[in-house]
């Protein structure tokens, strides 16, 4: 202890970390969010260092626990398939587990224990109160029948409802993971405990419990925390091209925002590729063929002769822009994507994804004064409305889209205004990725502190 007391806040942080990759291994993901969020919290911790007797960091690094599992389905072919599972339930300090279940080929340990790190810092910055977690299986939804995906579902709902529930628990979708699926599970998770908690998944169907506005939520409010970062910097997105990739529901909703306050969305892209549209991306046409076909965004020029379409999504970045919302995964910005970007003169880039841009590129943007909404404050939306839901379920209510919508408004300025404030009082003025850990970390570690060690 004594030799703790002696160290600087910077020799902390690069101990944690130190140990956190020793104990680790191979979690590469899962070491680059806590690098980003760690070394940002040296000045708190200098300025506080009872943080470091009291061991906060250690602590809030380890999952309070983690579970695995196997899911077992069959396909329509009477094939029996066996996925992965997972769900860490990484914090509860200021209230239940919160956090989105992802479905993707590429999910392990280690993205779902990033993901889940970085939820607890996103959930305190929405000022609600639930803490962090994350799920999700190495299932690929794509190309599966509804049949297919409803049994899956079912199959990993048959492990997950024992470690979950509306005070303990409560996940919501995530890539892989809309509406259709969070139905399928709810309905299995009532089947298995006969219950019916609606607030213990979010995102569901309006017909039985979800929220109007949570489709919308990630992408609006990643506009919404935007477009306060240009207003205290005397910019809107009236007249500014637009580049979105991805064409999920966050960049959909954030490339309808951006277009209603005046941005001409130029770019958007799946996992194959990109189209470019020196006009303006049609939304209707991206909505149905994503929303409703459920097809490649290839298919865009079809209907659109005078767009491009290219493979490879990350060469989006090459494109010239004012504003870049990265909204498909993470890492999709590296330093070089960085550097085209800043080449071509951005003004701004608001992460829409969960870390979508590597520690160089992040870098690189705030040494060249480009504008930089990190994911953890600028995303918040989506997980903001999946609180409110839980509080419409829990008084039995339903809120109007308006009032829905007027609520986020407040939750993603409110993130800014404690995240410039918190940048200010460490000494470093503007830098929201400073300001935005330092104040979701203070209300975590507080309320760690107050509770003990446990």
């Amino acid at each position: 202890m004594n030799t703790i007391m002696a160290m600087s806040g910077r020799e902390y942080v690069s101990k944690v970390l130190s140990n956190l990759e020793r104990d680790n291994p191979l979690e590469k993901e899962f070491h680059q969010a806590a690098k980003e969020i760690l070394e940002s919290l040296v000045c708190i911790l200098d300025k506080h260092p009872e943080y470091m007797k009291l061991g906060i960091l250690e602590r809030i690094v380890e999952p309070e626990r983690v579970f695995m599992f196997r899911v077992p389905w069959v396909d329509d072919n009477g094939i029996v398939r066996v996925n992965r599972g997972y769900r860490v339930q990484f914090n509860s300090a200021i209230g239940p587990y919160k956090g989105g279940l992802r479905f993707h080929p590429s999910v392990n340990l280690s993205i779902i224990k990033f993901l889940g790190f970085e939820q607890i810092f996103k959930n305190s910055l929405t000022g609600l109160p639930i803490g962090g977690g994350k799920g999700g299986a190495n299932f690929d939804p794509k190309g599966k029948s509804d049949w297919e995906i409803m049994r899956f579902c079912q199959a990993f709902m048959a492990e997950l409802y024992k470690y979950i529930g509306v005070d303990m628990d409560v996940p919501a979708g995530d890539i892989g993971v809309g509406g259709r699926e969070i139905g399928y599970m709810y309905g299995q998770y009532k089947k298995l405990t006969r219950q019916y908690e609606p607030g213990v998944l979010t995102g569901k169907g309006l017909t039985f419990g979800g929220s109007l506005a949570r489709k919308e939520a990630t992408g609006y409010g990643l506009v919404y925390f935007v477009k306060e970062m240009l207003k205290s910097n005397k910019m809107s997105f009236d007249g500014q091209k637009v580049i979105v990739s991805g064409s999920g529901n966050v960049a959909i909703y954030a490339m309808e925002k951006a277009t209603e306050l005046g941005g001409k969305v130029i770019a958007c892209s799946d996992s194959n590729g990109y189209v470019y549209d020196k006009n303006g991306i049609n939304l209707q046409t991206v909505k149905r063929i994503k929303e409703v076909e459920r097809k490649r965004i290839s298919e865009y020029v079809k209907e659109h002769p005078e767009a491009e379409y290219h493979e490879n999504m990350k060469d989006i970045w090459n494109i010239p822009c004012d504003i870049a919302l990265p909204c498909a995964t993470q890492n999709e910005i590296d330093i070089n994507s960085a550097k085209a970007l800043i080449k071509n003169g951005v003004k701004a880039v608001g992460e829409g994804a969960n870390m979508p841009s590597t520690l160089e590129a992040i870098d690189a943007f705030l040494e060249n004064k480009v504008l930089f909404a990190p994911a953890k404050a600028s995303n918040a939306g989506g997980v903001g409305v999946s609180a409110l839901e839980m509080s419409q379920n829990s008084m039995r209510m339903a809120w109007t889209f308006e009032e829905v919508d007027e609520k986020l408004k407040g939750i993603m300025k409110n993130i800014y205004e404690k995240s410039i404030i918190s940048a200010e009082d460490c000494g470093c003025p503007g830098n929201l990725v400073v300001g935005a850990n330092i104040a979701g970390f203070v209300k975590v570690a507080d309320a760690m502190i107050g509770q003990g060690v446990v």
